[in-house]
C-alpha cells in the first residue's frame, strides 16, 4: 500500500449554507476538495458551547451521504461534539438503489489508498473546524464507512479513535496495522454473513499481530446494517434492524469516547 500524497488532500472549504436543525444545534453543508474532485459534506454543532470541543468524523454507507449519516452527525452533535459528515462519493453522487450503490463502494473498496486519501480530505475539514479540538478527534462510520475508518485508521492518521459499526473488516494489506495510532472499537452481529466469520479472525489476528489497543465486541442474533431502521425487520434477508443493538452499540461509542476524550476528568 502506498503512502498518502498529501497534494492531494488539500480542501478548499466553501460555506454553502447554514440552518438551524433542532434545539441548538447548527447544520451546514460544506464543499471541500480532494485533487480535482469536489465534494460536499455535513457540519453539525451546538452553538450553545462556546469554545473547543472534540470533533468526531463520520462515514456514511455504501449509498453516499444521505439522511442517515447526517441525522448520526446531529445525534453526535447533541452529545457536544463537532461533527463532520464526510462526502467519499462527490457532489451529487448519491446512489439511488443496490446497484448504484456497489458501483461506487467497489471503486474505493478496490482502491483502498483512493479510499484512505479522499476521507483524510474529510478529515482535515474537521480538523481545520475552528471549533474542533485537534488533539481529540475520532471517526465512526457504517457499513462501507465503518470499513473506511479502520482503512484510516490503518494510514497512520493522528487520531484518538476509531468505531466501525457493522463494517468491513478485510484489508488488502493486514501489516499495515502497525500503522495504528488510534484506539479501535468494533461493533459487530454476530450473525453478519457479509462480514462472515474468516473476516472476523482474520482482523483479530491483524489486530494482535500490530499490537493494536483494540475491542471487538458480537452482538447475539443481530445481522448487517443492525443500527439503521430503514434495514427493515426481516434478518432471513441479511440486512435488518435491531433496536437492542443499534443502542447498545450507541452506548459503547459513548463510554469509548469518554474514555478516548477524557471526558469528566
Amino acid at each position: 500500500m502506498k503512502h498518502l500524497l498529501p497534494s492531494l488532500v488539500t480542501p478548499a472549504i466553501v460555506v454553502m449554507a447554514s440552518i438551524p436543525a433542532f434545539a441548538a444545534i447548527q447544520t451546514k453543508t460544506i464543499e471541500y476538495k480532494h485533487g480535482n474532485t469536489i465534494l460536499q459534506g455535513y457540519l453539525a454543532y451546538d452553538n450553545a458551547i462556546k469554545g473547543k470541543r472534540p470533533g468526531v468524523l463520520v462515514v456514511h454507507e455504501w449509498n453516499g451521504l444521505q439522511s442517515y449519516a447526517k441525522k448520526r452527525a446531529e445525534q453526535l452533535a447533541k452529545l457536544g461534539y463537532v461533527a463532520f459528515a464526510v462526502d467519499m462519493y462527490g457532489k451529487g453522487i448519491r446512489p439511488q438503489n443496490p446497484e448504484e450503490s456497489g458501483k461506487q463502494a467497489t471503486i474505493y473498496r478496490k482502491d483502498r489508498k483512493l479510499m484512505r486519501d479522499r476521507v483524510t480530505a474529510g478529515l482535515q475539514v474537521l480538523q481545520k473546524n475552528p471549533l474542533t479540538d485537534v488533539k481529540r478527534v475520532a471517526a465512526i462510520g457504517y457499513c462501507f464507512g465503518g470499513g473506511t475508518v479502520l482503512e484510516l485508521a490503518r494510514s497512520g492518521a493522528n487520531i484518538a479513535g476509531v468505531v466501525s459499526f457493522h463494517g468491513n473488516l478485510d484489508t488488502p494489506n493486514p501489516k499495515d496495522a502497525s500503522n495504528i495510532k488510534a484506539k479501535v472499537l468494533v461493533l459487530h452481529g454476530a450473525n453478519d454473513t457479509y462480514v462472515p466469520q474468516e473476516q472476523v479472525q482474520g482482523f483479530e489476528k491483524e489486530m494482535k499481530d500490530a499490537k493494536v489497543d483494540w475491542q471487538l465486541i458480537s452482538y447475539g442474533n443481530t445481522v448487517h446494517s443492525f443500527t439503521n431502521p430503514e434495514a427493515g425487520n426481516d434478518p432471513s434477508k441479511g440486512v435488518a434492524f435491531n433496536q437492542s443493538s443499534d443502542k447498545r452499540s450507541w452506548q459503547a461509542m459513548k463510554q469509548f469516547f469518554a474514555e478516548i476524550f477524557q471526558l469528566g476528568k
